[in-house]
């Protein structure tokens, strides 16, 4: 009779303690991620309409972590976007360590975490200009800070007055470039102008070459 008794009164409390502390029978999830190479600041994230700024790392490209406010419950959808992208770089969904596609959009619970991966890059600009009174064959360009060459094609005969729009590979922002002639053409001296800067928000067009009777 005692038994009986006991087992319906530890229910109800254990019942009143749930209510108590807002106990629920539906699982949580956090959405929430990592952002890999995020050099400069202003990266703003969203999720359904709702916007996350996502704060600069201690060390500059390291990956720093983010977390919504607002958790879902099971069988509810995400889909976490870039709203805002940071200064001088691009910011988009990457794939996780160990997966083969982007984890940005899911169904809450389908995993057991939702840990989104974000990747960003410094954006890159190419180098070039313009080649006025080239004649002979055999120009070569270079930059002697990152890298990357540019070989002029063989005049046509006889050769044309209109100058030879040029590119060298791309540098990212904020890195210094320095443009040489590096080999000059049979019969010619070329030289350049404005061959060295700090790589801004844009294509340099500026880095111009005039050739010359040797």
């Amino acid at each position: 009779m005692k038994s009986s008794l006991i087992r319906p009164a530890l229910a109800l409390a254990l019942a009143a303690s749930l209510a108590a502390c807002g106990g629920s029978d539906k699982a949580e999830f956090t959405v929430a991620g990592s952002v890999t190479g995020l050099v400069y600041d202003g990266l703003v994230l969203s999720n359904g309409g709702v916007p996350l700024k996502v704060a600069l790392p201690t060390t500059a490209g390291a990956a720093v972590r983010f977390a919504f406010q607002d958790k879902l419950e099971y069988g509810d959808t995400y889909d976490v976007q870039v709203t805002t992208q940071p200064a001088h770089q691009r910011c988009d969904p990457g794939v996780p360590a160990g997966g083969i596609y982007a984890n940005n959009a899911d169904t809450a619970g389908r995993l057991q975490t939702i840990d989104i991966a974000i990747a960003c890059v410094i954006k890159e600009y190419t180098v070039g200009g313009t080649i006025t009174g080239l004649t002979g064959a055999g120009l070569v360009l270079a930059n002697g800070s990152t890298g990357g060459t540019y070989t002029a094609e063989t005049p046509a005969t006889p050769p044309s007055t209109t100058p030879i729009t040029y590119a060298l590979p791309t540098v990212k922002f904020g890195t210094t470039y320095g443009i040489t002639v590096t080999r000059q053409p049979a019969g010619q001296v070329c030289t350049i102008v404005n061959p060295t800067g700090t790589m801004g928000d844009a294509n340099v067009t500026n880095v111009n070459v005039t050739c010359v009777a040797a």
